[in-house]
């Protein structure tokens, strides 16, 4: 059975998909940009901030799930600027344990909805 999840401490859907859905024990949670679920603003002052800001938004949908960055098994990255790797990766990683952490590719697109420079989704286990 479907369950949807949604969450008032991460952005509300910008368009017809829900924030996350889990089916049989697996959680799949849309892409995530680095919008303040408080404000509504974007954050985008370097991709450190973003990045972290995604990473926070992340983390609301799995606690609403009832889960934690544990229970994630596969993430994808998108980036506009691959030359922003090394520093998008030291903050993804401080999110994770370096033993147990998830599957994962990073690929540059050439953009990102309200030009963002990062988005990030994730499938977990429950």
């Amino acid at each position: 059975m479907k369950k949807i999840y949604q969450t008032t401490n991460a952005p509300a859907p910008l368009g017809p998909y829900n924030q996350a859905i889990s089916v049989n024990g697996i959680l799949y949670a849309s892409g995530q940009i680095a919008i303040n679920p408080k404000t509504g603003d974007v954050v985008t002052n370097n991709i450190v901030d973003e990045t972290h800001q995604v990473m926070k938004n992340i983390h609301a949908i799995l606690l609403e799930a009832g889960a934690t960055f544990e229970n994630v098994i596969k993430a994808s990255i998108f980036i506009t600027n691959m030359d922003d790797f090394a520093e998008i990766n030291k903050v993804y990683a401080s999110y994770f344990n370096e033993d147990t952490a998830p599957a994962r590719e990073c690929v540059q697109v050439a953009k990102l909805p309200k030009n963002v420079n990062i988005e990030i989704s994730i499938i977990a286990h429950l």
